[in-house]
């Protein structure tokens, strides 16, 4: 889902890309002993979180990090998070809402993208703009009254496409760090990288316990 969600972005399926959310959301609280244990590195933005931060990271690489805020969760468990929502705001207009919960009866989707010419459901589908010049929507009921605001596009000014197919075996990870260590490759996940990862799940912290901005790449 992440190649798929990063596939589209650098291929333009959609135009520019101004806002992208990513979630992982279930619902029965944090499992196990040592996730509820702040002292054994517990809690969701350590153990689902620091995943879904370093792929929000990847996504927007050669892009400065403006700013997070972040909310943090205790509905089923006290001592540490169990789960937290938190915006990040790149350069070039891009936001990005990462959100990982324990407490969601309600299937979200994993992936969901926002460009100028369409949207994106991963795994979904792919919805373009085909007709930017027919505008007029077909009025909706909301309330008591009739909306065009807020009703959909028909569907002959739309289409509709599959998500483009990726090379995702787990496996390529290993390949690469094997070929680096032959001299044949680059690494592809850089020390760098995790140190900018672990700053910015220490902004998650920050933000969520003081309930403030933080600006990042400074």
């Amino acid at each position: 889902d992440f190649l798929t969600a990063k596939n589209i972005m650098e291929k333009g399926e959609i135009g520019d890309i101004y806002k992208i959310e990513s979630r992982v959301v279930g619902a029965n609280g944090i499992p196990g002993a040592w996730r509820k244990e702040k002292a054994h590195g517990g809690g969701m933005v350590l153990d689902w979180g620091i995943h879904l931060l370093d792929q929000a990271l990847c996504i927007g690489e050669g892009r400065k990090l403006i700013s997070v805020y972040a909310e943090l969760t205790n509905v089923t468990n006290e001592e540490c998070d169990d789960g937290f929502r938190a915006t990040l705001i790149f350069e070039g207009d891009l936001s990005m809402y990462v959100e990982v919960t324990t407490s969601n009866f309600i299937e979200l989707p994993r992936w969901y993208i926002l460009g100028e010419n369409g949207s994106a459901e991963v795994n979904g589908e792919i919805v373009k703009v085909s007709d930017w010049e027919n505008r007029d929507a077909v009025p909706i009921l909301a309330g008591v009254g009739l909306t065009k605001t807020m009703a959909p596009r028909t569907d002959d000014t739309i289409k509709r496409y599959s998500l483009p197919e990726v090379d995702s075996r787990w496996t390529q990870f290993y390949e690469n760090v094997f070929a680096t260590l032959r001299g044949e490759e680059k690494q592809l996940i850089t020390h760098d990288q995790q140190r900018r990862l672990l700053k910015l799940v220490d902004a998650i912290f920050e933000s969520g316990t003081e309930n403030k901005v933080v600006f990042f790449d400074k």
